[in-house]
């Protein structure tokens, strides 16, 4: 697997794949996912084997209060990919985008339910900060998960 950051010409790929994990109303609209790939203060990361797009991954930072902080929009990855380390790769690549920006944390939102997302990023070294009910469509909620970065 090939692990390297967006290119606009990736666009298209990558958003059949938000359309194939994603079902609307929690699929990202296309003009808010050319946004987001397209920020000043994000960085998206893509995973790719022989041409194919199998899995991306957006973290964004701003500056807080206590200093900059990263938030992960998100990591998707195919279904035919799964349980191969894609996921993990993805995490760890934004990260150091995120340490590389300077963010002392990184934090992001997932779905109650999703006990594969949530076991990946506790192997990961995050951990629950906190539930946000009715944050996801039709009521579903999620868990806050957190993690100091090492600069």
């Amino acid at each position: 697997m090939l692990y390297r950051l967006y290119k606009p010409e990736d666009f298209d790929a990558l958003y059949a794949l938000e359309e194939l994990c994603f079902e609307p109303p929690s699929r990202f609209g296309r003009r808010y996912m050319r946004l987001l790939v397209s920020r000043a203060n994000a960085t998206a990361w893509i995973a790719e084997e022989d041409g194919r797009l199998w899995g991306f991954a957006i973290v964004e930072w701003s500056e807080e209060r206590r200093g900059i902080t990263a938030y992960i929009q998100t990591i998707e990855v195919s279904p035919e990919a799964r349980g191969r380390g894609v996921g993990g790769a993805l995490l760890g690549r934004i990260e150091g985008s995120a340490r590389a920006a300077g963010a002392g944390l990184i934090w992001l939102h997932v779905e109650a339910a999703n006990a594969a997302a949530i076991h990946l990023y506790e192997a990961q070294g995050y951990a629950c900060d906190g539930r946000q009910e009715n944050y996801y469509p039709h009521g579903r909620a999620a868990l806050i998960y957190v993690k100091r970065l090492s600069l």
